[in-house]
């Protein structure tokens, strides 16, 4: 939420926030998953809106610098809410929404997953695209290098049937052939708008992200492939 456009060529990312804030924020253990206990902490600490419980990625915000504090009007009402303005929920919705404790894990240990389709293996995750408005995982890019020839290609996640962080793979739903089949990823450039469209068209899966003006964000890997 805090963070700005990146500098991808001096590998710069700048922030809204202070050191001394840095300094003093809660701290986390990297070697354990993020609870949503950890996320309230954060949030609070630093004065964000709870991103969760809408329909989109940042609820029903595109951007996650739109959640910063004071961003507009819209925002500083719904922080102007009164306390107990949950508590008209039903007792089930309310017990649901504490129960909820979804755990975040890095993006690296994703990172050497076995890929698997519907009908065996295919390859591993050799990193992730994400886009640097929204900061969504966008793509995983598959290394078949072991299968066929050196190729790597680009899945969505939201083909992704079951993630297995116990046998450390990625179960897909498309078969090895449409992995096989599908348009080859160049690490060296950044996938295009015409690009990522083409690899939706493949798999005849409806596109998903926000709507935006082309051009307007570029996919961008968490870790440089290879």
């Amino acid at each position: 939420m805090s963070i700005g456009r990146p500098n991808w060529g001096d590998r710069v990312l700048p922030v809204s926030i202070t050191k001394q804030q840095v300094k003093d924020s809660p701290d986390i253990d990297t070697e354990k998953p993020v609870s949503r206990q950890h996320e309230m902490g954060y949030l609070s600490y630093y004065g964000y809106q709870n991103y969760w419980g809408g329909a989109g990625l940042w609820g029903a915000i595109p951007y996650p610098s739109k959640l910063m504090p004071g961003y507009s009007d819209a925002m500083a009402q719904q922080r102007a809410a009164p306390p107990d303005a949950g508590k008209g929920l039903s007792r089930p919705e309310g017990a649901k929404r504490r129960d909820e404790d979804p755990h975040l894990r890095s993006c690296n240990e994703v990172i050497g997953y076995h890929i698997q389709a519907t009908d065996g293996e295919i390859g591993h995750v050799q990193g992730l695209l994400v886009d640097e408005q929204t900061w969504a995982i966008r793509f995983l890019v598959v290394d078949m290098n072991n299968w066929w020839l050196d190729q790597w290609v680009l899945v969505a996640p939201q083909w992704i049937r079951q993630m297995s962080w116990s046998d450390t793979a990625v179960s897909l739903d498309l078969t090895r052939q449409d992995v096989k089949n599908a348009p080859e990823y160049d690490p060296a450039g950044e996938p295009e708008r015409t690009q990522e469209l083409g690899i939706y068209k493949h798999h005849g899966r409806p596109v998903q992200w926000v709507a935006e003006a082309p051009a307007a964000s570029t996919r961008k890997p968490v870790s440089s492939p290879g």
